[in-house]
């Protein structure tokens, strides 16, 4: 279908996704609708660019802002077709979403590569009259985007550069879609109830219901996230354990139970030469040094010091909580044992346990908490509105400000289901714009797959499920309180990839804090807040195996940036003796042969984070010393709060990321706030 006969196609007959006057209509979409949308909106675009460049020497106002708004327009046209396969993935709707990948991409690069744009881009950075630094700012990353999208290489090297773009993007999307189908396929039925022994209840309703459904005895354990934590987590039958340990960490590779089936090992290797290739042509070393040309930190030995400097004293707090854990169990301990005893560890040692909490943080009452919470932090309101929806478990809310303005909207759906892609984050439904006539309110989508209700009840969440979905929130503030009008700096557009989980990591501060956690927590029997000794308890495990948990992010981070920096097309992927080398230098506890755990390791081979995964330790150094601001002030200290906002959140990529944290905390960031709220100072 060529877009000239979409673009007819599309608009002889209304399709819900060309409507973009306001939220998307999530109840008329349907697969045909996907790609006649996509190519239609593509032809407008290429239309509307090839007018703008008509103008002679045109300003700041007449090509920037009309062409962000066309970008912005392609944007909201593909976001809920990215989503939808996301949340609600079936046959027809990814075969329409694969068809759009490749479309996409091409569009992609070649705006990246588009000669005139970018020589009219360097005539307005060199002009400058009357531009302000958020406009000086949009220019300044446009011109970095067009050279790392090859704009400056010969005509030949171009075309194999956008090749490139449109392999990886498909295969990117592949690696998702197998680790979605490897973790669908598998399950496990148990017939015999003693071999669920100290599973929650709720795990156990939710698979008797599974079991009636399809029509087989006693219980169907799903391989989804919150069932596989609560397996490794509770299940006493060692077995059931190490059956759900392999299925887990070898989906979509050549091991385990369906070996072979969905295996990701040749787009690996596919997607780590094609990164290597397109990094050379662009004059970097390895797509590691590529990476870091939109980061905070500035060179790989800055982040390979970074990491080992970290991996030093995690893995010796680490290798000594090992220990403490193996005398505890009484015996040597594999990998799928180490849960299961740290949880009877924790409970004996500070008489908590995640499955003990879970009747106080019903989630109704928690997200009236931290409904709370913003409010008291950002003068903040949400309040629900019906509107067309993708699944029943979905729902939105507009967000206001304190006298009552709407300022965005948020789609929340939180339950694991067959068909939604696993974990949780945060999406952009429509980014902020304010361009002359166009402009448009931020609407955010925040999903996670916590365990459903069941048994007549809400749905009951782990205090580490409070902790995601105020992760997740906080990469919503991100989006919504965005003060910048250009689209490609507001929310997180823009902002320094290993600054962006400064927010997220931010908010997971106050589940931790005695002046929040009430206001979270009422037992969903008896209505009773959370008792103040279980309150102090649970405070009091903060620290409890924060090696062994850090070691373990350290090991992934070492593992991608080395596969990153270190890669050769003469050796190839390396995945066995990169993995070894990371976890020589952070882990102490060992995997088996036969884990293939970097097979679904999403993060890196299909999301954003290539080269990248470090991210998350370096935001939590910097969210630990800001959060040490409001220690300071008050946790809830509204002068604080306001300057944050200020500083951090509202600027979105306007300013660098450094600049932004050293205007909040009034110097650079000190990795001592993290260690001393770790245990690990000394």
């Amino acid at each position: 279908m060529s877009e000239t006969t979409a673009l007819a196609a599309a608009t002889a007959t209304p399709n819900p996704l060309l409507d973009l006057t306001g939220l998307p209509r999530y109840g008329e979409i349907a697969a045909d609708h996907i790609e006649p949308a996509v190519r239609a909106q593509l032809a407008q675009c290429r239309a509307g660019l090839e007018a703008l460049l008509a103008q002679p020497a045109a300003g700041f106002a007449a090509l920037v802002e009309p062409f962000e708004a066309l970008q912005q327009q392609l944007s909201r046209v593909f976001a809920p077709i990215s989503h939808l396969n996301a949340v609600v993935n079936t046959p027809e709707l990814r075969a329409a979403y694969n068809a759009c990948v490749p479309l996409m991409a091409e569009y992609g690069t070649e705006i990246g590569q588009n000669e005139e744009l970018h020589v009219a881009y360097q005539r307005l950075q060199v002009a400058a009259v009357g531009l302000n630094p958020v406009q000086r700012q949009v220019l300044h990353y446009a011109l970095r985007d067009f050279k790392l999208a090859g704009v400056g290489l010969p005509a030949a090297t171009k075309a194999r550069y956008k090749d490139i773009m449109q392999e990886l993007a498909q295969l990117q999307a592949k690696f998702e879609e197998n680790v979605l189908d490897a973790t669908n396929a598998w399950h496990r039925n148990v017939v015999d109830e003693a071999e669920l022994a100290g599973l929650p209840a709720h795990v156990m309703a939710h698979a008797a219901g599974l079991a009636a459904e399809a029509g087989v005895a006693g219980w169907r354990l799903p391989l989804d996230g919150p069932t596989y934590m609560a397996v490794m987590s509770h299940a006493a039958t060692r077995q059931l354990r190490r059956d759900f340990y392999e299925a887990w960490n070898t989906r979509a590779s050549d091991r385990g139970p369906g070996a072979g089936t969905y295996d990701n090992s040749q787009l690996i290797e596919d997607i780590l030469r094609l990164r290597h290739e397109a990094a050379n042509w662009l004059g970097f070393a390895n797509y590691a040094e590529l990476s870091l040309a939109t980061k905070m930190a500035s060179s790989v030995e800055e982040v390979l010091a970074f990491l080992a400097d970290l991996a030093q004293r995690y893995q010796q707090a680490a290798c000594v909580e090992l220990a403490e854990l193996t005398a505890f169990a009484g015996e040597p301990l594999e990998a799928w044992d180490i849960g299961w005893h740290a949880e009877r560890l924790k409970r004996e040692r500070y008489a908590v346990s995640e499955e003990a909490l879970r009747p106080y943080f019903p989630l109704p009452r928690v997200m009236e908490g931290l409904f709370t919470v913003l409010g008291k932090l950002y003068g903040l309101r949400l309040k629900q509105r019906a509107v067309p929806l993708w699944h029943a478990d979905a729902s939105y809310h507009e967000v206001l400000s304190q006298d009552g303005a709407i300022i965005g909207g948020l789609y929340l759906d939180l339950y694991a289901r067959p068909g939604k892609r696993g974990g949780a984050w945060m999406g952009e439904c429509i980014g902020r714009t304010a361009l002359q006539a166009h402009a448009t309110l931020p609407v955010a989508n925040v999903v996670c797959n916590f365990a459903p209700p069941s048994a007549g009840k809400p749905a009951l969440l782990t205090h580490y499920d409070v902790t995601t979905l105020f992760h997740e929130f906080g990469h919503a503030l991100h989006h919504l309180l965005t003060r910048v009008d250009y689209p490609s700096l507001s929310g997180i557009n823009g902002v320094a990839w290993d600054a962006v989980e400064l927010p997220s990591q931010i908010m997971e501060q106050w589940c931790w804090r005695p002046e929040a956690l009430p206001l979270l927590s009422s037992h969903v029997d008896t209505g009773e807040p959370l008792p103040a000794e279980l309150l102090e308890r649970l405070l009091n495990s903060r620290r409890f195996q924060a090696g062994l948990f850090g070691a373990r992010q350290l090991e992934f981070a070492l593992f991608d940036f080395q596969l990153h920096a270190q890669y050769s097309p003469a050796a190839g992927a390396r995945l066995a003796e990169t993995l070894a080398a990371a976890r020589a230098t952070a882990a102490a506890v060992q995997a088996p042969e036969w884990n293939r755990f970097a097979h679904a390791f999403s993060h890196i081979f299909a999301g954003g984070y290539a080269a990248g995964y470090y991210s998350y330790k370096w935001a939590e150094v910097l969210a630990a010393d800001a959060f040490s601001a409001f220690e300071e002030a008050g946790v809830f200290d509204s002068a604080t709060a306001q300057r944050f906002r200020d500083e951090v959140l509202a600027c979105g990529g306007s300013r660098e990321a450094m600049d932004a944290f050293v205007a909040f905390r009034g110097r650079k960031p000190d990795p001592a706030a993290l260690l001393r709220q770790q245990g690990l100072a000394a």
